[in-house]
């Protein structure tokens, strides 16, 4: 029964698109997929070998889904809401408008909500994704989200212009409106800004796909402006608030990755639609996964309160008050995220250069600190002529000089320094080891339990990491033994 409610959904929305002027190549393959009672998955497929610049569907403008094309288009200027947020509104409002909406039969093929960490319950968050970058995030953006829909969208519900549906406008549908969107949504042009493609949110789309763009040109201007996957950080160029959300863990679909996909807009007679154009090769029946483990934007943080916490285990509290107030009298800082000041470990483990010129400072001895507060005081800066040039900011902006400093600054103690960071960071995911995490993820089903798969995928990529922190200090220890040793050699000779 409801695998045939599935495939009449999916014929109606085949048939939507014919009316709607979208066009889809016949080398081109839209099947359904029952995954469940009511679930329904639909995915995209080649027929045929498609070659690079092959163009597989058009798409009007009108068809999509926006801010300037939806039914609620003037309640949402009224309210002055714009970007993700104007768009969740014309989501839900389309939706509550049931068959009498334009989208009635696309919006039948998407699911109610995505998945993402944000639409977990609190309880989930904490024993999920505790220790792990998206926890204080996902809390964060939680309560940015309440406090976006009672003050941006639940007075809507007063409006004189607009006879709105209370069931459709709850926090909750809210929540499962930005999830829709964090995961479908595409930065279409300047005027449109972001909004819901039809037929382009069925294909799969790459993480970290380097020639995943989109090329946009204005039907006014005739201007180019190019963003990034339209995904939850698409730029929202034009689009009003660039409003951040946070990661997700995306559903998987099988079919074309977006990396062999070009979005661009054709300008000329009205309408102006989208093309859809091939980028790479494709053989027939090609199905592609989502999930990239080894996700090369992947980082891992070090709040600066755990180098405060381990300076403390040290030092009094008042010579890392100084030394801080030192490093940043040298014009450093670490990143910033709303009330939090933390610093990068990348993906292959080397800390963010900021890191290793607070800790060297931290560990100078007394008289080697005076002195550079001295010279600090006096001139205003590290002279080039001073023994410590190498910590002047300036030294890290040669990519050659750089290299060098930074070895410079990987004394031993310093090596030492970043093991107990290494340590400190790694206990915040528990009692549990890493071999632990990974014979659980062994274990685990992705199909039944996707959010303890999806939670235990990101604890394993950030604890590697940790692990490469750690090789990396071990590292660096051997260079700063070997330097040593070196200038030792030397002041013998020169006896």
């Amino acid at each position: 029964m409801a695998a045939a409610s599935n495939d009449r959904r999916t014929r109606g929305f085949k048939r939507w698109m014919k009316f709607h002027g979208i066009e889809c190549s016949d080398a081109l393959l839209i099947s359904t997929e029952n995954s469940g009672a009511d679930d329904l998955s639909i995915s995209v497929k080649a027929l045929c070998d498609l070659k690079e610049g092959d163009v597989v569907a058009t798409i009007p403008k009108q068809s999509c889904l926006t801010v300037k094309t939806s039914a609620a288009s003037h309640l949402i200027e009224e309210a002055q809401l714009g970007g993700y947020l104007g768009l969740a509104v014309a989501l839900m409002y389309e939706k509550s408008l049931g068959p009498q909406s334009k989208w009635f039969q696309y919006l039948q093929i998407l699911p109610p909500f995505e998945p993402i960490p944000l639409l977990w319950s609190l309880p989930e968050i904490d024993s999920l994704l505790s220790g792990t970058e998206l926890h204080k995030i996902i809390k964060e953006d939680k309560s940015l989200v309440y406090q976006d829909w009672k003050e941006c969208i639940k007075p809507l519900l007063c409006s004189a212009s607009f006879e709105l549906n209370p069931e459709y406008f709850t926090v909750e549908e809210y929540l499962a409106a930005k999830s829709l969107i964090a995961s479908r949504s595409f930065q279409i042009d300047e005027y449109h800004g972001s909004g819901m493609v039809p037929l382009a949110d069925l294909f799969n789309h790459k993480t970290a796909a380097e020639d995943v763009h989109f090329t946009s040109v204005s039907s006014s201007s005739e201007s180019d402006t190019d963003a990034e996957s339209g995904k939850e950080n698409a730029d929202d160029e034009g689009g009003g608030d660039d409003e951040p959300i946070a990661p997700d863990f995306h559903s998987e679909t099988e079919g074309f990755s977006g990396s062999d996909l070009e979005l661009s807009s054709v300008s000329g007679n009205e309408p102006t639609f989208l093309e859809m154009i091939i980028i790479k090769d494709v053989k027939a029946g090609v199905e592609i996964r989502f999930t990239e483990p080894d996700n090369p934007f992947d980082i891992l943080n070090i709040d600066l309160d755990i180098v405060v916490q381990w300076s403390l285990s040290l030092f009094s509290c008042r010579h890392g008050r100084r030394r801080l107030s030192l490093w940043r009298k040298m014009d450093y800082s670490g990143c910033f995220s709303q009330d939090s000041e933390y610093f990068e470990i990348s993906l292959d483990g080397e800390p963010q250069v900021e890191l290793l010129v607070l800790l060297y400072i931290m560990l100078l001895p007394e008289e080697e600190f005076l002195e550079l507060d001295l010279a600090l005081s006096a001139t205003g800066e590290v002279k080039e002529t001073s023994n410590f040039r190498l910590l002047k900011k300036e030294s890290f902006l040669s990519t050659k000089d750089s290299e060098v400093n930074k070895k410079l600054l990987l004394t031993q103690s310093v090596c030492r320094a970043l093991s107990s960071l290494a340590d400190a960071r790694e206990s915040f995911y528990g009692p549990k080891s890493l071999e632990e995490d990974i014979r659980s993820f062994n274990e685990c089903c992705r199909a039944t339990d996707p959010k303890l798969y999806h939670s235990l995928l990101l604890r394993i990529s950030e604890r590697r990491i940790i692990e490469k922190l750690r090789y990396f200090a071990a590292s660096g220890a051997g260079i700063s033994r070997t330097a040593s040793k070196t200038r030792k050699r030397k002041r013998v000779e020169r006896k």
